[in-house]
This record gives structure tokens, sequence and C-alpha cells, in this order.
């Protein structure tokens, strides 16, 4: 599992810093959460294959997130895509993006396909056999979602040793993975746990945009992987949280503690401040396993 930033700043983008975006490769997929302004300069600046996104997930129509959405879609466009394009995101996202393609003359030829949300309910949104994805309902100044990013089971991984000393026919190898006891010629059972060794652990990621602090979500952050939280402000700002819809850095790291993830990710650092270091700093005196987002930093957990 391997995330990119691409932006992780709030409010207007900045010569050297980029509204919310980044790039979550998981078992294959490679999804596009958020889409802020300067989203495709950042993906070729970093070298991502863009034309392998498939699904892009879009949390709210803040413009930090989303003015960036309808450019890409427009680039694929001109770039002869023919790739079936996926976007969620809240109610009203069809429009935005489909009022801007039929004034400026932009229709796509490509299949673009809208999935709009307004449960405030969380929800299964994407699955297939490799990765499942349910929101998280957010509490901002408006509609907005996280999203948890799950891989489904993997299949166990053959004791190879043991299931040629039982002379075990390579037939019965997929159904030995899938976990299944195997009956011999003679009648003994071989019990899996003999054939097989335990799959990788299954891995999660939890982005968890514009929010106030808010204990609701922590059943669905439960044991994540990682969980990226926004941390708009330090402890000294804190009172402009509920009137923004915004966390602090140690409003996040609680969540994180009490959601008991294994790591945190901290971003959507408020422009005001003339370094992030401070954020790390507070985070790490409630959860210590704290790293902070920087554009085009590359985080990868094996």
């Amino acid at each position: 599992m391997k995330l990119t930033i691409l932006g992780c700043y709030s409010a207007t983008p900045r010569m050297l810093t980029n509204p919310t975006s980044q790039v979550l490769t998981i078992n294959n997929h490679l999804f596009l959460i958020d889409c802020g302004e300067g989203t495709q300069v950042q993906l070729r600046k970093h070298k991502i294959k863009f034309f392998r996104i498939k699904h892009i997930f879009i949390s709210h129509l803040h413009g930090d997130h989303v003015y960036g959405l309808v450019g890409l879609v427009s680039t694929f466009k001109m770039l002869k895509r023919e790739t079936p394009l996926h976007i969620y995101g809240p109610k009203g996202i069809k429009e935005m993006i489909t009022v801007q393609l039929k004034l400026s003359n932009s229709w796509t030829d490509y299949p673009l396909h809208f999935h709009e949300l307004e449960s405030d309910e969380s929800e299964v949104v994407f699955e297939d056999e490799k990765v499942t994805v349910k929101t998280i309902p957010l509490q901002h100044r408006i509609y907005c979602n996280g999203f948890l990013f799950t891989e489904k089971p993997k299949n166990r991984n053959l004791n190879l040793g043991e299931v040629l000393n039982y002379g075990i026919d390579v037939a019965y190898y997929n159904s030995i993975k899938k976990g299944k006891d195997i009956t011999l010629d003679s009648g003994k059972v071989i019990p899996n746990d003999e054939l097989t060794f335990d799959p990788e652990p299954v891995k999660s990621y939890a982005f968890c945009s514009d929010t106030k602090y808010d204990e609701k979500k922590i059943p669905l952050l439960k044991n994540a992987t990682v969980l990226y939280h926004e941390s708009t402000f330090l402890k000294s700002h804190e009172h402009l949280c509920d009137f923004t819809g915004h966390s602090t850095a140690k409003q996040a790291a609680t969540i994180a503690k009490k959601a008991k993830v294994a790591h945190l990710i901290l971003g959507h650092f408020s422009t005001r401040y003339g370094s992030t270091t401070a954020f790390k700093d507070e985070a790490k005196t409630i959860f210590e396993n704290t790293e902070l987002a920087e554009d085009g930093k590359v985080f990868e957990w094996k």
C-alpha cells in the first residue's frame, strides 16, 4: 500500500504548496482522493501514470478539494482517453462538472460516471474482489465524507515443502490457498494450517478530510493501518475549530489514539503557520506514531 501526497495544505494554493489531493495505490488500484487546484500538474511532476486512475473520490465541494477536477477530466479527453472514469462525491458534483464541460464545449469522448452521495450514514461506494471503499461521514460546514479503503483478505501462502511431502496434486493448490483441508487417498485429513502460512495482514487506509473533532467516526476507523486526518490548526487556534469545521493536531491525535490506528498522518495545514513542525510536536504528546504530510512525499507500508 502506497500513498503519494500531491497537496496537503488548506485554503489557497501557494508557490510551493498545494491544496488537498493524493493518490492511494492499494492492491493494484490507483485511486485519486480529492482534486484541488493543480492536481494534474502534481501528477505529472511526480511521474504518476494517471491514465491508470479509474476512480476519483471527492470529500466535499469546497474549492481546495475539487477545483482541479474539471481540468483533469478535460485533459483526459484531449489525451484520447477511452477507459471509463468514475467520480464519487457529494450530490451536486455532477452539475458542477457538467456545466463547465457544456459551456466550454468539452464533453468527454470516454464514459464519465458520477456517483453522487447524500447519506449521513456510512455506506459502501465501491467494491470488487480486491478492495472495499466506504464513506466516513464527517462534520464540516457543508456535506462532507472521508473514505475508508480496505483490502480484501488475501489467500493463504503455500507451505510448498509440506505440500510436496504429502504428494498433493497441483490441482488442489488453489483450494489449499483458500483455507481448505485436504483428504489424502488413504483417508487421512491434513489440516490446512500444516500446508499453509498465514497471509499478509489486511491493510486499510482512512482518509478524513475537513472535519471538526467528532468521536462518532471512531468505530469506522478502528484498527486502521493508516489514518490521514486533517489538522488545520495548532492548539493556540483551537477556538476557531467549531466555527470553521476543522481540527487541531492534538484533536487528530486523540482520534487516532482512541481508534487504535497504527499510523497517523497529519495534513490540511493552515497557511498561517510558517512551519509544520509544531503540528507533529503537539500530536506526538498524545499519539507517538505520527508523521506529517508534505507535498510530494510518499508513504509506503509493506
